[in-house]
């Protein structure tokens, strides 16, 4: 698919988005483990919708390519005390549609996502990525993002 970057609009996301995202979500090997696009969607992804969009820390942004969502990603902002009281710009849920991987997209979509944590008044922009994305991790570190620490989940 081809396109102009000036056709894309990096926006929060609305309710009636969420189906697409899911989509996103869960196209490809990682996210067809986890995640559920059937419809009527679950119940579940509406009300995690619902908490995020209330919630002044969060945004859950959506690439637009006319009326279509061609990617997503979640910005949480946290509050710390660590570095001297610094906020911390915290990106999680990336995905950009399968045709449109290794277009550009992606790069353009974390370029107005930092800066999105800079107009938030954050010191630090930080990520989490899955072990089974090898493909991410060279991307994130091609934007300069370092693989300085090692983090842990507990699964509930």
């Amino acid at each position: 698919m081809s396109f102009s970057v000036d056709e894309i609009v990096f926006q929060r996301a609305k309710s009636s988005d969420v189906t697409e995202i899911v989509a996103l979500l869960a196209d490809d090997e990682v996210g067809r483990a986890r995640e559920d696009p059937s419809l009527p969607l679950n119940d579940a992804y509406v009300q995690a919708f619902q908490a995020m969009d209330a919630d002044p820390n969060q945004l859950l942004a959506v690439a637009r390519l006319g009326e279509r969502v061609v990617g997503t990603l979640q910005l949480t902002f946290i509050p710390g005390l660590s570095r001297m009281g610094s906020w911390r710009g915290q990106i999680e849920g990336v995905r950009i549609a399968a045709e449109l991987r290794g277009s550009g997209l992606g790069g353009r979509m974390f370029v107005w996502a930092i800066e999105e944590c800079r107009r938030r008044g954050c010191s630090l922009v930080q990520l989490t990525t899955d072990r089974q994305r090898p493909d991410a991790h060279r991307f994130y570190e091609r934007l300069g993002f370092e693989a300085s620490h090692l983090g842990y989940k507990l699964k509930l």
